[in-house]
């Protein structure tokens, strides 16, 4: 089956940072853009960052400056660095993984989710 295992979620203080990993399996991973998304109560699931299957990436304004996703392919694994983090960073962060295909709208598989929490 696939899998999209996250890890590196945690309460930080305002400033802090944190690095939050996914690592795949079930699917060909250099073959999906990856990326990252988050969703707080009563809100839509939004995009953070995402990365395409040739390392480009892209980022939501409001954390541009601040964090860096990034993949190793050898590794089937995608990462997201989060500095100078703001109380409204706080939510569950996703991971994604969307197939190349022509046909695909929007994410084929999420990971399980981990909670964000930045508050002092």
């Amino acid at each position: 089956q696939v899998h999209l295992v996250e890890s590196g979620g945690g309460l930080v203080q305002p400033g802090g940072s944190l690095r939050l990993s996914c690592t795949a399996s079930g699917f060909i991973f250099s073959l999906y853009h990856m990326g990252w998304y988050r969703q707080t109560p009563g809100m839509q699931r939004e995009p953070v960052a995402t990365i395409d299957i040739n390392g480009d990436p892209n980022y939501a304004d409001s954390v541009k400056g601040r964090s860096v996703i990034s993949r190793d392919n050898d590794k089937n694994t995608v990462n997201l660095q989060m500095n100078n983090l703001e109380p409204d960073d706080t939510a569950v962060y996703y991971c994604s993984a969307t197939s190349i295909l022509p046909g695909q709208q929007g994410p084929n598989y999420w990971g399980q989710g981990t909670q964000v929490t930045v508050s002092a």
